[in-house]
C-alpha cells in the first residue's frame, strides 16, 4: 500500500513537473530568498539604531530633514522610503522585525506575492534610512531578486529568462569590470594572491589559503577570470550547457563562501543559479517528500491571459532596455545622457534594475585604522571592534550570514575619501559615548564617561606565516605608518 501511494505521487510529481517546468525551481526559490530576507532584516535590527538611529553614526532623522530642505517633496520620489514620516528608532526596529515577520509568511507561503512586496517596500526604505551602510551590491541584488520573484509563473518562461538575465549580469561585469578597470593585480593574475588578506573580513580558512603556492594563486585569478566573463554566456545555451554554467558558477561561490564573509551574497547568487536547472533535473537529486513539500508551498496560478502574457514582455523589454544603459555606462566609464539617461536615473532610485561589479580592483596591502581615546592625552585605550581586525592575535572569525556594517565600511576607509565623512561621524558618536554606537563595538573601554580625546593611527596588517603563527600564536603581523592623516587627532570640548 506504502509503495503504491508512493508510486502514484512520484507520478504525480513527474506529471506536474513535466507540464510546468519551473514549479520546483520557483517554489525552492522562494524558499531561499524568505530565509535570505530574513537574515537580511535580523541582522539589521541589531545594528540599525547604532547606524541610522536618531543617535546613530548617520541618523536618518537629520538626513530626512535634509533631503526635505534642498528637495522638498520631490525628495520623497528621489529616496523612495517610510519614515518621511517616522524616523524614530522605534520605527527602524519595527521596520526591521516585520521584515522578519513577512520572510516568514513568504517561507511558509501565507500571502506570498503580498509578502514579499510589502519585504521590497520595507527594505528599500531600510535601504535609504542606512545611507552609506547599506549601499552594498548584495542589498540591491536582493530587491532586485525580490522584484523579479513577484513575477514568477510556472506558465510564462519569461521571469525565468529575466532571473537568468540578472545572474548573467552579475557575474559577466563582476567580470568584465575587472578588466575595464585596468586593474594591474586582475590583469596580471597576481589579484587572488593578495585577496584572502586584504579582503574586508576573511575567516581563519583564508589564512590557510593565503599560505598556499603563488602558482596555484595565479590560475585561481585566470580560472575566476573565466568563470566570471566567459561562462555566463553559457546560460542562455541548451540545457546541457547550462548546467556546466550552473555547477562552474556554485562551485566558484562555495569557495568563495569557505574563505570570506561576504553575508548572503554568494548564497543568493548559488539560489539564483536554481533557474539554469529545471524541475526534471531537481527531481533526480531531490528526497520524493521534499518535492511534495515544496509543491505544496506553490500558488495554483491561473491560466495567462492574453494581457498578461504583454505586460510580462513589456517588463522584459523595459529590464533588458535599462540594463543594457547600465552595461554601457559601466564599461564606458560615462554617464548616457538625454531622456534615457534621465529614465534610468529614475528607475535606479528604486533598485530594481542594478550595476554589478563585485571586487573590480584589488588592493595589494591591508591598511587598517586602530582607534583610542584618552582622557588626560597621556594614557590611551583602545576601542575594539567585533569583527574588524584590530590586534594581531584576533582570530578570523566566519560569520555568514551575519553582515557587520559597520566593521564591513572601517575597511573602505584608507582606500576612499568618500568615506570620511561616515568616519567623522563615527568618530564624534565616540566622543559623545552614543550607547547606540558603542553597542556595535566588542570592547569600549569608557562606559562610565566618554572620552576627551580620539586617535586615529594607521597600520599595515599582514597574515602571519606558518612559522610566524607557530613561533607567536598570532593570526596578523602589524607595521606602524604613523597618524591617519586625513583624521589624526579629534578633541571632545563638551567634556
Amino acid at each position: 500500500m506504502i509503495a503504491l501511494l508512493k508510486n502514484t505521487f512520484c507520478s504525480t510529481v513527474h506529471n506536474q513537473t513535466e507540464l510546468n517546468g519551473y514549479v520546483l525551481v520557483s517554489s525552492l526559490f522562494i524558499r531561499i530568498l524568505a530565509l535570505i530576507f530574513f537574515t537580511a532584516f535580523f541582522s539589521l535590527a541589531l545594528q540599525i539604531e547604532g547606524l541610522a538611529g536618531t543617535q546613530g553614526i548617520l541618523s536618518v532623522e537629520n538626513t530626512v530633514n535634509q533631503y526635505f530642505s534642498s528637495g522638498g517633496t520631490d525628495a520623497w520620489w528621489k529616496y523612495p522610503m517610510l519614515f518621511w514620516f517616522n524616523a524614530s528608532n522605534e520605527a527602524l526596529i519595527l521596520t526591521c522585525y516585520s521584515g522578519c515577520i513577512l520572510s516568514l509568511l513568504l517561507f511558509l507561503n501565507i500571502l506570498p506575492r503580498i509578502s514579499l512586496a510589502l519585504l521590497l517596500v520595507f527594505y528599500l526604505s531600510l535601504f535609504y534610512a542606512g545611507q552609506r551602510f547599506m549601499w552594498f551590491q548584495w542589498d540591491t541584488l536582493l530587491i532586485e531578486s525580490g522584484f523579479l520573484a513577484l513575477f514568477l509563473n510556472p506558465r510564462s518562461k519569461i521571469p525565468v529568462f529575466l532571473l537568468r538575465w540578472l545572474l548573467f549580469r552579475l557575474r559577466f561585469l563582476s567580470g568584465i569590470s575587472k578588466l575595464a578597470t585596468l586593474d594591474p593585480a586582475w590583469s596580471g593574475l597576481m589579484a587572488v594572491t593578495y585577496y584572502f588578506e586584504v579582503q574586508p573580513l576573511p575567516n581563519s580558512i583564508a589564512w590557510y589559503a593565503h599560505q598556499l603556492p603563488e602558482s596555484l594563486l595565479v590560475a585561481a585569478a585566470a580560472i575566476t577570470l573565466f568563470i566570471e566573463i566567459c561562462v555566463p554566456f553559457m546560460m542562455f545555451l541548451p540545457r546541457r550547457y547550462r548546467f556546466i554554467a550552473a555547477w562552474l558558477t556554485i562551485g566558484l561561490q562555495l569557495l568563495i563562501m569557505l574563505t570570506s564573509n561576504h553575508n548572503w551574497l554568494n548564497i543568493l547568487t548559488i539560489a539564483l543559479c536554481l533557474f539554469l536547472f529545471d524541475d526534471k533535473a531537481l527531481q533526480k537529486v531531490m528526497p520524493v517528500r521534499l518535492q511534495a513539500w515544496l509543491l505544496a508551498q506553490h500558488s495554483p496560478v491561473a491560466l495567462l491571459t492574453p494581457l498578461s502574457r504583454i505586460s510580462l514582455l513589456g517588463l522584459s523589454a523595459f529590464i533588458l532596455l535599462i540594463s543594457s544603459v547600465q552595461i554601457y555606462e559601466m564599461i564606458a566609464f560615462e554617464r548616457l545622457q538625454g531622456r534615457l539617461g534621465d529614465l534610468t536615473r529614475k528607475v535606479e532610485a528604486y533598485r530594481i534594475v542594478n550595476q554589478y561589479h563585485v571586487f573590480p580592483t584589488m588592493p595589494e596591502k591591508r591598511f587598517e585604522l586602530l582607534i583610542y581615546g584618552s582622557n588626560d592625552g597621556q594614557t590611551w585605550q583602545q576601542f575594539r571592534f567585533k569583527y574588524y581586525p584590530d590586534s594581531p592575535d584576533k582570530r578570523p572569525e566566519a560569520i555568514i550570514p551575519h553582515h557587520p556594517r559597520l566593521d564591513w565600511l572601517m575597511w573602505f576607509v584608507p582606500y576612499n575619501s568618500k568615506f570620511l565623512p561616515f568616519f567623522e561621524n563615527f568618530m564624534q558618536s565616540l566622543l559623545k559615548g552614543s550607547p547606540e554606537v558603542t553597542s556595535l563595538l566588542e570592547y569600549n573601554p569608557f562606559t562610565e564617561k566618554p572620552p576627551k580625546y580620539i586617535r586615529v593611527d594607521l597600520y599595515q596588517f599582514q597574515l602571519t606565516s606558518y612559522e610566524e603563527r607557530r613561533q607567536s600564536g598570532h593570526w596578523w603581523k602589524m607595521k606602524y605608518l604613523g597618524p591617519f592623516p586625513p583624521l589624526p587627532y579629534l578633541e571632545n570640548h563638551e567634556n
